[in-house]
């Protein structure tokens, strides 16, 4: 019964702990504190092409907060799911803005989160930032790329919602015509 308990008593702790990364992520971009933002990741972060470890996040991510000047990213909703005693999986909703010079431009993200336990603390493992859109906060967002950010490359294709795993399953249950939808609006595979 002690070990149950105490099983318990840490997956809560845990819960408790993942839920402040997106917080604490969005403060640290918003307040443009690089060494924190980087901090939230595990040491050996994978950063593809970029390399690895936080010195390579560091210089990956920096001159992109550079292209903004003001951000306020809103934490929407959190999904956790416990793999294991140090591994989790995630998604969290987010409303970014970004000042841009004479543009304020507004993001609708869902991120999709690796979480791992080192030396009993939690930390983003891998974050996939996936966007419905990208516009300004005064014009609609409208297909086929949805993105509407002048002077930010173009999202060729944005990756929601097609990315769900139930999206396409749902629209060829209820018989409509996924494919006639991509022509307008490009599906990410």
């Amino acid at each position: 019964m002690d070990t149950d308990l105490a099983a318990r008593i840490d997956r809560i702790e845990s819960t408790l702990a993942i839920q402040q990364l997106p917080v604490r992520y969005a403060l640290a971009v918003d307040g443009r504190d690089v060494g924190a933002w980087v901090n939230l990741f595990v040491d050996d972060v994978d950063c593809g092409r970029h390399g690895r470890g936080r010195e390579a996040l560091a210089a990956y991510i920096e001159p992109l907060i550079a292209t903004f000047y003001r951000s306020q990213h809103f934490i929407c909703g959190q999904r956790i799911e416990l793999v294991d005693a140090n591994n989790a999986m995630g998604q969290v909703y987010c409303r970014a803005e970004h000042e841009d010079g004479d543009h304020w431009v507004v993001m609708s993200i869902l991120y999709a989160d690796t979480y791992q336990r080192r030396e009993g603390d939690w930390y983003f493992a891998r974050r996939i930032e996936r966007s419905w859109y990208t516009s300004e906060v005064a014009a609609t967002p409208t297909g086929p790329n949805f993105t509407n950010w002048p002077g930010q490359a173009e999202n060729p294709d944005p990756s929601l919602p097609h990315a769900f795993p139930q999206w396409r399953a749902y629209w060829d249950r209820i018989g409509r015509d996924v494919e006639d939808k991509r022509t307008r609006f490009p599906i990410n595979r």
